[in-house]
């Protein structure tokens, strides 16, 4: 969940506890233990901090700031602090915690028999990663409350930061897993990749990303309109506006925003900036609430302390620091990328809206019903869309009587599956007048 790397070298100044304690006294942003002079340990200076203040060895900063550019050793999952435990934000393909059934919304007991309670991310991480062909043993809350013990092998993998897909109705889909050193130049890239193949619109999704490299952040509020801030810093002596980083090209206005409870630190920033500045709409769930910005200082034994030294806000005042930011459009969990594919379609299209239809099953057939007696002709066309992918689904359509069309899917739908019914104005009257507008019927599939 780190947010910012600025490796600030630090003179020696005595021991290491030395360092940790005058670094603390005159950074840290947060009350600072009224004996620290007096602790007797970095561990216990600590423990007296927020929760995103630690300590690394010069091995577990490697570890750390490899896992933020995706290049790591381990199992592939993304990690938070629990009152449980720790949970699994994520997960990714290819990993061996995915093949093995564990996913996001579980949380990890213990790792190789230490109990996870009250324990840190970076501490977490350091025992569930290791060399290349080694075990480790979680036992794991699954989200239906069962407890279940998994032995994985550890293994090199590279988890694409970002990963791109061109929906339906030429709509760029977007999807950044953390804000890595290279995080805005991908998905600038991405975008540009997508507007070759004709993406006229724009979905970005944030869900499940934790965060990463503050520049990042800064921009990739650049590549929108009328954003020329990224946030309001605020350390222990002064406050004020910082800019976004300007870019060459920008996403259109109308892009969609998606977030969720596991988008934290960067991925708020730039929600934040968005929802303020009104760059783009946000999709999903209120987000994690992490708005603190921490720095690394390099100590003189090689070792790392991450300390808290700010907090930000939205440009215009967004609280972000254990509230999270709310979407413009609340949606329930796992329905984000699917309003906003839709929204997108029905935006564009500006087709009028029919009732929908709910649990329908998946043999269902769709019967069209206009005013008047229309004509069998070429022109004719419905197309039925499952929301958040690329192609329309094939159909048969066959005229029932003057008024009446059957449109019929030619394989069945998919259960709990959201789709689109488009009738395109492309259906003519028996006197040879075309319909003026389009419609659209939502539908979702039973169970």
């Amino acid at each position: 969940m780190m947010f910012s790397i600025f490796a600030v070298p630090v003179s020696a100044f005595g021991s290491t506890l030395d360092e940790v304690k005058k670094i603390v006294s005159e950074d840290y942003k947060g009350e600072i233990p009224a004996d620290l002079q007096n602790i007797t340990s970095i561990d216990g200076i600590i423990e007296l901090l927020d929760p995103y203040s630690t300590y690394f060895t010069k091995e577990e900063f490697e570890a750390y700031t490899n896992s933020i550019d995706n290049t790591t050793t381990g199992i592939g999952i993304v990690i938070e602090e629990h009152k449980n435990g720790i949970q699994i934000v994520n997960t990714f393909e290819g990993g061996a915690a995915i093949s093995a059934g564990i996913a996001p919304g579980d949380i990890i007991l213990s790792v190789d028999g230490v109990s996870t309670e009250n324990m840190s991310v970076q501490q977490a991480s350091s025992l569930i990663t290791g060399k290349e062909g080694t075990s480790v043993k979680l036992e794991v809350l699954k989200t239906t409350n069962q407890k279940e013990t998994y032995e994985l092998t550890r293994k090199k993998f590279h988890v694409p930061v970002v990963t791109k897909q061109l929906l339906y109705g030429n709509t760029g889909y977007i999807s950044i897993n953390s804000f890595s050193e290279d995080g805005a130049t991908l998905v600038k890239s991405a975008k540009e990749d997508l507007q070759k193949q004709g993406a006229t619109s724009f979905i970005l999704d944030l869900r499940n990303n934790g965060g990463g490299y503050v520049h990042t952040a800064e921009e990739l509020i650049g590549l929108f309109p009328n954003s020329p801030y990224a946030y309001r810093l605020q350390t222990r002596d002064q406050s004020g506006l910082v800019k976004s980083v300007k870019q060459s090209s920008s996403f259109p206005k109308n892009t969609k925003i998606l977030v969720n409870g596991y988008s934290a630190s960067a991925s708020e920033m730039t929600a934040a900036a968005l929802l303020d500045q009104k760059s783009a709409t946000l999709y999903g769930q209120k987000t994690y609430g992490k708005g603190s910005m921490q720095t690394f200082y390099n100590l003189s034994d090689g070792s790392y302390l991450k300390l808290t030294i700010a907090n930000f806000t939205g440009p215009k005042g967004t609280i972000i620091n254990k509230t999270g930011v709310k979407p413009n459009v609340v949606t329930e969990i796992g329905e984000e990328l699917t309003k906003a594919h839709l929204d997108t379609i029905v935006g564009t299209n500006k087709y009028q809206k029919l009732s929908a239809l709910q649990n329908v099953p998946t043999t269902k057939e769709f019967t069209v019903t206009f005013s008047n007696a229309v004509v069998d002709n070429k022109q004719q066309k419905v197309e039925l869309v499952k929301l958040g992918e690329t192609n329309s689904i094939p159909v048969t359509i066959k005229q029932k009587s003057q008024k009446q069309f059957v449109v019929t899917p030619n394989a069945p739908l998919e259960k709990e599956a959201a789709y689109l019914l488009l009738i395109h104005p492309t259906f003519q009257s028996q006197n040879g007048m075309m319909m003026k507008n389009g419609a659209y019927v939502e539908v979702t599939v039973q169970p």
